[in-house]
């Protein structure tokens, strides 16, 4: 076997993770893709702001109620096979999703697409948890994700443009162009084989992954992921479109442009979080003050904004405080990195796919949960909302996870 330098440098090991992130790339977009088309969404579909942060929230929970199952496939039918059949699912779900007529149309959509996305990104985070030890798995685990975040910026100001020319259906049209050639690309590149014994049963795996989940090494880290991406989701793919344009009065591709500037931190944040903690060490000591960060900024922007305590500030503001948002909140990927030293190679998928459900159902439940907030006490209520969520589950991070005296 080659040395893990040898291998983290070689296209043999780089081509297929690209490849494999290329799907992560299409599930961050489609899954931003409502925050900044909320309006046309709205009307054409005849839904409330809260019908549709329950539409899109069947997205996130279709998405976690996957992860037992895929975690399982990981590792009894490999990355290849499993990321081909999830990603031809995403394809099918962009169709449902550009040609629905009405709500229901549209959330059979949502319910398909989450479950395609389900496995985007554990699929090269399994790949590269297999394949390296756990002490290079943080840098990579960042590396995977600043890839996929960059399908956040396709949802920001190129998609406003396509929107604004062509309508919100284009924009599933696209991703399903982009899905096709993430299929050829992975049935080109992408080689492996299962490393799970054939003679467990699925329904023992499937157990395997919740006992993984909360087990003491992984509690506190999958407490504290389920409001992280919560929180991202929550603002990138839902309110912070609608607090820039409803709020702050700014017109589409305005609003695009800040969050595609914003989006930025997520691409190249993730990358710098996780060269932090190859040359710092310190994993616990970064997440926490990652998700600190993260909590303050995204109560700054609500206090910026019509009635709040500094009035209203200028978009510029907001621009910052977002960027600083996402840069924070990007040292998440390091919550696969605990998991990953937590397990071996062979039980890497049911790891990584137990820290993804305690993701994205928490994604699902925060984000539904916003909606009554947002209609009580309107969008900035929601953004605390979602800074308040991040503070309680650090607080239980660090409870969970100090070292007895």
């Amino acid at each position: 076997m080659a040395s893990p330098d040898v291998r983290e440098t070689s296209i043999a090991f780089t081509a297929p993770i690209v490849a494999l992130a290329l799907g992560h790339v299409i599930s961050n977009t489609v899954r931003t893709l409502p925050a900044i088309t909320a309006d046309m969404l709205g009307r054409d579909l005849d839904v409330t702001a809260q019908g549709l942060a329950s539409l899109t929230g069947a997205y996130n929970l279709s998405f976690a109620l996957a992860q037992i199952p895929i975690g399982v496939a990981l590792d009894r039918f490999g990355v290849r096979r499993t990321a081909l059949a999830l990603i031809a699912v995403i394809a099918l779900g962009t169709v449902l999703a550009a040609i629905a007529g009405g709500a229901a149309g549209f959330l059979l959509g949502q319910v398909v697409l989450g479950l395609g996305c389900a496995g985007m990104l554990i699929c090269p985070v399994t790949y590269a948890a297999k394949n390296l030890s756990a002490a290079r798995f943080g840098l990579w685990s960042g590396l995977i994700q600043a890839i996929g975040n960059s399908g956040m910026l396709l949802s920001a100001s190129p998609l406003a443009l396509l929107v604004e020319a062509a309508g919100w259906r284009a924009g599933y049209w696209a991703s399903a162009a982009l899905a096709l050639a993430a299929i050829a690309l992975v049935a080109l590149l992408v080689h492996d084989r299962p490393s799970a014994a054939q003679g467990r049963s699925p329904a023992r795996e499937a157990r395997e992954v919740l006992r993984i989940m909360a087990s003491p090494p992984l509690r506190g880290a999958a407490i504290l992921a389920f409001s992280s991406f919560a929180a991202v989701i929550g603002v990138r793919g839902l309110w912070g479109g609608p607090w820039l344009m409803e709020m702050k009065g700014l017109p589409r591709v305005e609003a695009g442009n800040i969050l595609l500037l914003a989006t930025t931190a997520l691409v190249v944040g993730p990358a710098l979080w996780g060269i932090a903690d190859r040359r710092l060490g310190h994993r616990r000591a970064l997440l926490i003050a990652g998700h600190v960060g993260a909590a303050v900024c995204l109560a700054l922007v609500a206090l910026g904004g019509p009635g709040g305590p500094f009035g209203a500030l200028r978009p510029a503001w907001d621009g910052a405080m977002l960027l600083s948002f996402d840069l924070m909140i990007s040292v998440q990927p390091l919550v696969f990195a605990m998991a990953r030293t937590a397990v071996s190679a062979d039980s890497a998928g049911k790891a990584m796919s137990a820290i993804n459900l305690a993701f994205f159902s928490g994604a699902a439940l925060l984000q539904a949960a916003s909606g009554p907030v947002v209609a009580a006490g309107g969008i900035g209520s929601g953004l605390v909302f979602f800074a308040l969520a991040i503070a309680a589950s650090t607080t239980a991070f660090i409870l969970l996870t100090r070292r007895p005296a």
